[in-house]
């Protein structure tokens, strides 16, 4: 059977393994976002390099194979300049055989087409039947073909866009312009090629514009406008699809807001240079492939460990059962001894209720003899002061005689100080409780002891919070507690150069009043409530004031207690229950 005093019961237990597994859960969730962030950033670094250098193999082929074919196409117009056949043709005039033999050379060499100008620019012979009889005299490549002696490039923009790139050279004979011969390079072919694959590729020329692209619309544009161009589905834009913005490490470039690989090299041709612009793809799809299986394998390992913690709680849930089971018959047990032990308690209460003012009525019988002891004194005094008024009455003396009846009086009030608070301590408390504001109580009792502060200088500070302190109590009894516990404190103070008393009224779960004064504390914390004890000298007090303030805070259902401060001097605080909202509401 469950042992109730057991110091680590069934709830214990149960947080206690909660924790653990929650301890567990953060440790495996922190361990598999550390692994996968560091993995993650590994292999992007290793996999952008290895497909930078891929990129930049593949940049150095493809300039290759441009630069070869214009060097190769370069030759043809230096062969057909010194055919003897182009030269006749163009000496006589007879351009029957031309086109022939340009086409000829077309097939042997594969270049893209070939042109024959006489000397007023007009085409006489081409590989292109439909050009035959066109004035091309004021194209550029004519113009710089009779410059020169040499091979002359030329790119020409199209009205489409794009470039027609030619080889032109002068046809002379004696040192006399016969033709220009034109030869087109076919680079076309090369952007075909280009536009298959993953990269996006441009090439630009010595003044930065672009003029061979995967992507149509960047020819004739400078780089950075080409860069900005809306995004279209084009090569390009199937080469960007899916590109890695969040990669580990910051991208070349950004082109229409997709960030891309950026790879370059110089063509050692008039000044051209090659970009390739590579996405991310198949760098996130092996790092992603990895981290999948590192995912993978760390829910593996979440589910071994819930697997485990599952197991273990279920052994425990099944022993938790059965102590449950004990319990629940061990709680029909107290049941029936609880509801036999409140049936006793409920006599039990009556009775403490009537020996409790049993004990205050015997205190008294105990007190009477040191009260007759103080009624006695004055008695006497009063004796003596009536015989000396009497013989200073028969001597005609009044004004000495009224002193005497003064000093009389005197005694008659503090013989009915004594008798109050002996009714007062006797009462029975209860009658008159009503919802009571604490501060409000603070207030009246120190207007009350206004005339015996005057009397003296002594700092009062007073800590009080905004809110009303509400408790049920009977006011004029609670403060009375609050009269006696300042008029001790004035009298701790009495023969103190700077005497001060400090008031703080707090609230929370109960209401504190402390009243802390400066003065040289108590010596006995534990007779300090008792009936007739008291530090003060003869005269000066019965020591009824602490205990029945004792005994009217404890009727209000508080306590109050007494301690030496640190600082010295003695506290003494009053706790009383804060009054519910539902006393609030009914007031």
């Amino acid at each position: 059977m469950q042992d109730l005093s057991d110091p680590q019961p069934l709830g214990e237990t149960s947080a206690t393994t909660s924790w653990r597994v929650r301890l567990a859960v953060a440790v495996l969730v922190l361990l598999a976002v550390g692994v996968v962030l560091t993995t993650n950033r590994w292999l992007s670094e290793r996999f952008t390099e290895t497909t930078r250098n891929r990129a930049e193999l593949r940049l150095a082929l493809y300039s290759g194979n441009m630069l070869g074919e214009l060097q190769r196409t370069s030759v043809v117009p230096l062969l057909l300049a010194d055919d003897p056949a182009i030269r006749d043709a163009l000496v006589k005039g007879n351009f029957a055989g031309t086109n022939l033999r340009l086409i000829e050379v077309q097939k042997e060499i594969g270049v893209a087409s070939i042109q024959l100008l006489d000397k007023d620019g007009r085409v006489v012979g081409a590989t292109n039947r439909n050009l035959l009889g066109s004035l091309l005299g004021a194209q550029g490549y004519f113009i710089d073909a009779q410059r020169t002696k040499e091979t002359v490039f030329s790119a020409t923009p199209l009205p489409g866009g794009g470039y027609d790139f030619s080889y032109s050279r002068a046809v002379q004979a004696e040192g006399r312009l016969l033709g220009v011969i034109v030869v087109s390079v076919d680079m076309m072919k090369h952007e075909r090629a280009w536009a298959g694959l993953q990269d996006a590729v441009l090439v630009t020329n010595s003044e930065g514009s672009v003029i061979l692209a995967t992507e149509p619309s960047w020819r004739g544009k400078t780089l950075d406008k080409a860069l900005v161009a809306a995004e279209s589905p084009s090569a390009f834009g199937r080469a960007l699809k899916g590109a890695a913005d969040w990669a580990q490490n910051p991208p070349d470039a950004y082109v229409a807001g997709e960030a891309v690989l950026r790879t370059e090299a110089r063509v050692p041709f008039r000044g051209w240079k090659m970009i390739t612009f590579t996405a991310y793809d198949s760098v996130r799809e092996r790092v992603n492939g990895v981290i999948a299986l590192e995912i993978m394998g760390f829910a593996i390992l979440a589910a071994l460990t819930f697997y485990m913690l599952s197991r273990k709680a279920w052994s425990q849930s099944q022993s938790f059962r059965r102590e449950s089971a004990e319990l629940r018959l061990l709680n029909a047990r107290l049941s029936r001894e609880i509801a036999e032990r409140e049936k006793v308690q409920k006599n039990l209460e009556v009775a403490e209720l009537t020996l409790a003012q049993s004990s205050k009525l015997a205190a008294l019988g105990e007190m009477s003899a040191a009260v007759s002891h103080e009624l006695n004194q004055p008695l006497a005094a009063m004796k003596t002061y009536l015989a000396g008024a009497r013989l200073l009455l028969q001597r005609k003396r009044p004004e000495e005689a009224l002193s005497s009846f003064q000093r009389i009086d005197d005694l008659i009030e503090r013989m009915g100080a004594i008798t109050r608070q002996l009714k007062s301590y006797a009462r029975k408390g209860g009658e008159a409780f009503e919802p009571v504001d604490l501060r409000a109580c603070l207030s009246s009792a120190l207007s009350m002891m206004e005339p015996q502060l005057k009397q003296r200088v002594v700092k009062i500070t007073r800590t009080a919070p905004r809110q009303p302190v509400m408790v049920m109590a009977d006011r004029l009894r609670l403060e009375q507690v609050i009269i006696n516990l300042l008029r001790n404190a004035l009298d701790a103070t009495k023969d103190l150069r700077d005497p001060q008393i400090d008031l703080l009224l707090s609230a929370a779960e109960v209401a504190t009043l402390s009243v802390r004064d400066n003065g040289h504390g108590i010596a006995e914390l534990d007779n300090v409530f008792e009936p007739f004890y008291t530090t003060k000298k003869p005269g000066e007090g019965v020591g009824l004031g602490l205990a029945i303030s004792s005994g009217i805070v404890t009727d209000l259902g508080g306590r109050l207690t007494a301690r030496n401060s640190d600082r010295g001097g003695a506290v003494f605080e009053v706790q009383l229950p804060v009054l519910g909202k539902e006393a609030e509401a009914a007031e």
